[in-house]
Order: C-alpha cells, then structure tokens, then sequence
C-alpha cells in the first residue's frame, strides 16, 4: 500500500520551452535526450518540454512511500522516467530563473520513478507541442480548472523509490 508522505506545490516561470526537476548535487546541463518525448532525462534530471504558449505553470511534486495509484482524471500528456537521484536535495530549475530549492523529503539517494502528468489552461489555449512534427493543437481535457491557479500549464509529478542507488539506506 502506498502513502503519500510528502507534497509541495508552486508555480514557476518556464523558460526557453523547458522546465525540470533536478538534484541539487548534480551538475545540470540540458541533456542530450530524444526530444521527440515531453520528458528529457540524465543521471539526476528531468525536463518537460512545454509549449511555447506556455509562460507559467502550476506544478505539484508528491513524494510516495511506493508506486501510486494510477487516476482515472484525464491528462493533456503523460509519461513515466527512472532517473538515479544521488544526493535526494531537489530544485526545480529554469534556463532564466535558476533553481528553486523544493523542500520535498524523499526517504534517501537513489533510483526513483517519476509520472509526470500535465494539461493545459483552456482560457490560455490553443497550445502546440514543443515536440518535433506537426503544430496541431493539443487537447486540453476537462477536469483540472481549479488547479491552474492563473497558469498556462499543470503539471502533477509523482515521485517514488524503486531501488538503493548508493546512498544511505
């Protein structure tokens, strides 16, 4: 049975179509990724890659003693990474902003899956993918409204340990 510990809630500015989560303890860099997935990921990072329309975005990081329940809401995007979190101090960073510390508690360094899931501002639309391909818009189910919070974006990250990856146990 997983619980839900931990949880913190912002709202940034995304910067050049990208925003991500990082260990403090890591020198980040934009890595080089697929970027024909939403989420860019190395040892100690993940970006999202978010549409150009997007200027601000509502972000939720949970931290979960196990694997979460998957909901049954729907989601603009979704998609899943396993990223080595060797220090387990995270920031939330931005190519203009920096990183913001994030007083999340996870319980030690290691390897951790993360679900991201992110949709749109209906009233801020339409939005196109920041991906590679055609600009179609993108859909922007119901049901997030009162999460926005004056947002162009939310983006809900589950976060939750997977195995022991060199740090204290």
């Amino acid at each position: 049975m997983s619980r839900l510990p931990d949880v913190f809630e912002t709202l940034l500015s995304s910067s050049y179509r990208i925003f991500g989560l990082v260990d403090t303890s890591v020198d980040t860099y934009s890595p080089h990724a697929d970027r024909t997935k939403w989420l860019l990921s190395a040892p100690g990072m993940v970006y999202l890659q978010v549409p150009p329309q997007v200027i601000r975005a509502s972000v939720r990081l949970e931290s979960w003693s196990a694997a979460p329940p998957a909901g049954d809401a729907p989601w603009s995007g979704a998609e899943e990474v396993e990223v080595h979190l060797p220090g387990g101090d995270l920031a939330l960073e931005t190519i203009d902003g920096g990183q913001q510390e994030v007083p999340l508690i996870l319980p030690s360094s290691g390897l951790y899956r993360m679900r991201w899931h992110w949709t749109f501002n209906r009233e801020g639309g339409p939005f196109t993918s920041p991906l590679a391909g055609p600009r179609e818009p993108l859909p922007i189910p119901p049901g997030h409204e009162e999460k926005m919070n004056g947002a162009d974006q939310y983006c809900l990250v589950q976060i939750w340990r997977t195995a022991a990856g060199g740090g204290t146990e």
